[in-house]
């Protein structure tokens, strides 16, 4: 799938692998070369880049939406943040992180978030880009002032990990 389209507005960006994030200007063309989980990645200048579903409309195409209600207690709902995550796809299949049982742990200490996750292999290329994913998705939680992702390796990640809903999405579940 390549389609080639001009941006209708600047748009925040990651560059794959490295995850170094940049502002791509409005009125550039792009190659969207994937659509998988909400997100894109794109080419521009002879360089992958990932833009968030978030802002899919600078695509011209329709964003996924998350809307958080605020706590009035000015605290951090930690089922806001698991639904954050949720709303995070590992970039080559369309599965969420939390059902693929990359997410380890998550902490709230104040106004920050801790999170211990892993890749589904120590050396995934995508690793900087899905840290990036999870900082900005569980930043848009009500109350977040920071996000801190962990990317920990111990215990290894294996599709025991994964929900069942996960696996049969995988086809990994027989």
């Amino acid at each position: 799938m390549q389609k080639i389209v001009s941006l209708s507005r600047e748009v925040k960006a990651r560059r794959v692998p490295s995850g170094d994030p940049l502002t791509l200007p409005a009125g550039e063309f792009v190659n969207i070369t994937q659509d998988l989980g909400g997100n894109y990645t794109i080419t521009w200048r002879g360089n992958m880049y990932r833009i968030d579903g978030t802002d899919a409309d600078a695509l011209g195409r329709k964003p996924t939406v998350l809307t958080f209600e605020s706590p009035a207690d000015g605290k951090i709902d930690e089922k806001q943040v698991w639904e954050a995550l949720e709303s995070v796809y590992d970039p080559e299949i369309p599965i969420n992180l939390v059902s693929l049982g990359l997410i380890y742990k998550v902490l709230i200490e104040g106004n920050n978030v801790l999170i211990d996750m892993t890749l589904t292999a120590p050396a995934c290329g995508m690793g900087p880009v899905l840290v990036g994913d999870v900082e900005y998705r569980v930043g848009m939680v009500p109350h977040v002032e920071s996000v801190k992702v962990n990317l920990v390796f111990d215990p290894p990640w294996s599709r025991d990990r994964m929900s069942e809903e996960a696996q049969l999405e995988a086809g990994l579940f027989f």
